[in-house]
């Protein structure tokens, strides 16, 4: 138990519990964009900040967190990791298992796609009052399997109904055809022909052309303005 306790948890063990949790911490977020605490920003600003603050409350993943710091402060990011890898493994086994035609996975899967999706600008856009992240290396790295995780789902979403030019061969098609749009490659082997299709290569496009891209720079180069990770309690 020792091995794996040092493997999984290792110094994190040492930290003291926040005096607060993960959803008191969102709430406060939000008030502090409403009454304008740390940024002056009002219109169109305003309501997407508030928008992308307030939806983290709507997905699993500030529940979990939260539920994992209360058994133990030492599990908050174990638990964490454990989400973030169920959330690639689950669209990967729809595709394997071939599941597409279960629509309730189908509605899970977009379910958890959109918490990821807006968490990466949330983070970038509402984050007033929050700390810095434990490890910028690690942030970094589950940004990776979140960008797994996107490929994968967008691979199982271009598999619903006869959105290509020809059907998908093998399982990992579809993945390939993620991968090679969302970096605008497009070896033109697949191509969508459904106006389904196109919107979704379209909104894959945008997303890694710019917010995967703003992303990394923001944590790359640890930004650190008023009112962004500025309370380190």
């Amino acid at each position: 138990m020792g091995f794996f306790r040092k493997l999984f948890i290792g110094k994190v063990s040492k930290l003291e519990a926040p005096k607060i949790n993960p959803i008191q911490k969102r709430i406060l977020n939000i008030k502090s964009i409403w009454n304008n605490d740390h940024q002056d920003d009002n219109g169109i600003e305003k309501i997407f900040r508030l928008f992308l603050s307030i939806s983290q409350l709507l997905f699993p993943g500030i529940y979990i967190k939260t539920f994992a710091g209360k058994i133990n402060i030492i599990y908050k990011d174990l638990a964490m990791d454990i989400y973030i890898l169920f959330k690639v493994a689950f669209p990967f086994l729809i595709l394997y298992n071939h599941w597409q035609n279960l629509l309730v996975l189908i509605y899970i899967l977009v379910y958890l796609l959109m918490e990821t999706v807006l968490y990466i600008p949330t983070l970038i856009f509402a984050s007033d009052l929050f700390s810095r992240p434990r490890s910028y290396k690690r942030s970094m790295l589950l940004l990776f399997f979140n960008y797994v995780e996107i490929l994968i789902a967008f691979g199982v979403l271009y598999t619903l109904g006869e959105n290509m030019n020809k059907p998908f061969e093998h399982w990992f098609d579809s993945i390939y055809f993620s991968v090679v749009s969302s970096n605008s490659i497009g070896f033109g082997d697949y191509y969508p022909v459904t106006t389904f299709g196109k919107v979704l290569v379209a909104i894959q496009a945008m997303f890694f052309l710019s917010f995967v891209v703003l992303f990394l720079n923001f944590f790359t180069t640890k930004v650190k303005s008023k009112g962004y990770f500025e309370n380190e309690e």
